[in-house]
């Protein structure tokens, strides 16, 4: 990439980039990082279509500006990808078996110097320099690390023309000796946007009408171009166009405009096997097609959509499907008023008025987990929950989180949930588990803390211990509302609470209102979870008398229950819900009055008379 050289067209964000720094004198080692396994669309004539990131980087960045380009790979070897004399892939290797990782770097340092103008090109760069600690490094790994370290700093190698690219998904996985050189450059190959999807869309289907390709690339946000590839190419491997058009046809016959329709899903399952299509093409699970011609379509790619990603994190998130809205939430009103002013934000996309997360508190059983995810659907918001991503291998749980983070900003907007916060992202551990722990909060605070997602990335957490969260984490511009969950405070709202879970599960038609207040009275102290339990032992009670639940079904159902007797543990959770809340308008009556000297009182006597 020399001065004089001609800019390749249309150039992506990144690759322009590495261009600009390094015609700048910045740096002559670039790491590229993320999403690197994906393929980038090329148009010009001797090298077009849709290339790996190698072969984009030695066909279209580096083909014009380098006269070598060598590619170095633990399972390929070195080998010249462009120059090298008469044979353009001459193989390297074989003439350095032997030397190891030092020969080898030897080798390339006098190609460099000999003949200046080389490109090294360095995938899966984990493997060769990996980020473990110096000593666990063998000699090999060493003069490899020290080597590349040298070259960064070396200006007569950098004046010869030569340049260094390293290939890796995540940083977490390169030694950070490398990262922390002020020579050697990261930079970021983000997932493709939108307007990048569509052109993936329509060079993978040029059939597709213009307009369907519009609605496909706003619904496939946190796909790659090779995913995408993979839902609407027209040919690959799988049935056919023509043979999918059939199956699907089939599926759909004696159905309103089934060869319409089946043409539009045609187009979105490739790849798929005869199974798989008719596992998701079910007729009657599908949106009408009455309604919105595209919905059904659109239904049909979120569900591939989430199987894939869901592939790609490799169990690290899954998708969050709430069934009911916060119309079927009983009791609760301050809280689902507070939810549904945030939903109408987050719909209306007012980023000003939408928060950058939320922290659900309050005692086990209290339905934080319930109402958050009928607000998610009240909102319209896509939800992932955050699975175990911890890993005891050095580096793998930066990582993964990295990888978690990347997908997720991707597919913005859309909701993290994280259930039980506190043993995720808890103060503890940070001493037992080599900085671990502080590097993954770390990285957590600044994700959070990004006024770029604000809109786009609504953290949830939910924990009835936020004691035990990093008190930073919780902070505003993290965490900016807490939303207290506390058990129903009267016998009207234990009543609404039974009503609404009755009408979930479609019983308890005979029960009005004044009737479970009166059968609610004595509950005090039952949270939702109790509340529930009772209800189902009513139904229970019901099925097996042969008749609809009635008031004396019910009574009997609260005489035989009996309840978790975990009081003191019950009442430190609600003070500790008390404690996190800024708002008094979310606390109930008898917490209002209550000053913060009483409140730190009695916490700490909770606490010491939990821990004897």
């Amino acid at each position: 990439m020399t001065q004089t050289a001609p800019r390749p067209a249309a150039l992506p964000a990144w690759a322009d980039t590495v261009r600009q720094k390094y015609l700048a004198g910045e740096a002559s080692v670039f790491v590229l990082y993320r999403n690197v396994f994906d393929r980038y669309l090329n148009n010009t004539p001797a090298n077009g279509g849709a290339l790996s990131l190698v072969d984009f980087l030695s066909g279209v960045l580096l083909k014009e500006n380098k006269r070598n380009i060598i590619e170095f790979s633990v399972d390929r070897g070195v080998r010249y990808l462009q120059g090298g004399g008469t044979d353009d892939r001459q193989i390297l290797y074989t003439h350095l078996e032997g030397k190891g990782l030092g020969g080898i770097f030897d080798a390339l340092e006098r190609r460099m110097r000999e003949q200046g103008s080389t490109a090294i090109v360095i995938p899966y760069a984990g493997t060769l320099f990996p980020a473990t600690e110096p000593h666990f490094l063998s000699m090999d790994e060493r003069a490899a690390l020290t080597a590349l370290h040298r070259w960064s700093l070396d200006d007569a190698l950098a004046e010869g023309d030569n340049v260094v690219l390293l290939i890796t998904e995540s940083l977490a996985e390169i030694n950070p000796v490398l990262l922390t050189n002020p020579r050697v450059a990261a930079v970021e190959l983000p997932m493709p946007d939108q307007d990048e999807r569509a052109a993936a869309i329509r060079h993978y289907a040029p059939r597709m009408p213009d307009a369907q390709v519009a609605r496909l690339a706003g619904h496939t946000a946190g796909l790659r171009a090779i995913q995408l590839a993979s839902i609407v190419a027209g040919e690959g491997p799988g049935l056919s166009q023509g043979e999918r058009l059939k199956l699907i046809g089939e599926l759909l016959a004696g159905t309103p405009n089934a060869a319409a329709r089946a043409e539009k899903l045609a187009d979105i399952t490739a790849g798929m096997t005869p199974d798989e299509i008719r596992r998701l093409i079910d007729p009657e699970r599908l949106p009408s097609p009455d309604s919105d011609p595209d919905q059904e379509m659109l239904a049909v790619v979120r569900k591939r959509k989430r199987e894939l990603i869901e592939k790609e994190c490799a169990g690290l998130i899954e998708f969050v499907e709430p069934r009911h809205g916060l119309e079927v939430v009983g009791g609760n009103e301050h809280i689902k008023s507070e939810l549904l002013a945030i939903a109408k934000a987050v719909r209306a996309g007012d980023r000003a008025r939408s928060p950058m997360g939320l922290l659900a508190v309050g005692p086990m059983g209290a339905g934080k987990t319930f109402v958050i995810k009928a607000f998610l659907k009240e909102a319209g918001l896509t939800g992932v929950a955050l699975k175990n991503f911890r890993s005891k291998w050095v580096g793998a749980t930066e990582s993964n989180l990295e990888r978690v983070l990347a997908t997720v900003k991707a597919m913005g907007p859309i909701a993290l949930v994280i259930d039980e916060g506190d043993r995720s992202f808890g103060s503890g551990g940070e001493d037992s588990d080599g900085g671990t722990s502080s590097r993954v909060i770390a990285r957590l605070k600044e994700f959070m803390s990004d006024p770029d997602n604000r809109g786009q990335v609504l953290f949830i957490l939910m924990t009835n211990r936020p004691d035990k969260l990093d008190t930073d984490i919780k902070r505003p511009g993290r965490l900016d509302r807490k939303i207290p969950f506390f058990y129903a405070e009267t016998a009207q709202e234990r009543a609404a609470v039974t009503a609404a879970i009755l009408r979930r599960y479609q019983g308890g038609d005979g029960l009005d209102a004044t009737i479970l207040e009166t059968l609610c009275a004595d509950l005090d102290g039952y949270s939702n979870a109790d509340l529930e339990a009772v209800a189902l032992l009513a139904l229970e009670f019901a099925g097996r008398a042969g008749r609809a639940l009635d008031e004396s079904l019910f009574a009997e159902a609260v005489a035989d229950f009996i309840p978790p007797q975990e009081h003191d543990m019950i009442r430190y959770m609600e003070l500790l819900a008390v404690a996190e809340t800024s708002r008094r308008s979310l606390m109930p009556p008898r917490f209002k009055s209550m000053s913060a000297a009483e409140l730190r009182a009695e916490l700490s006597a909770l606490r010491l008379k939990l821990t004897r």
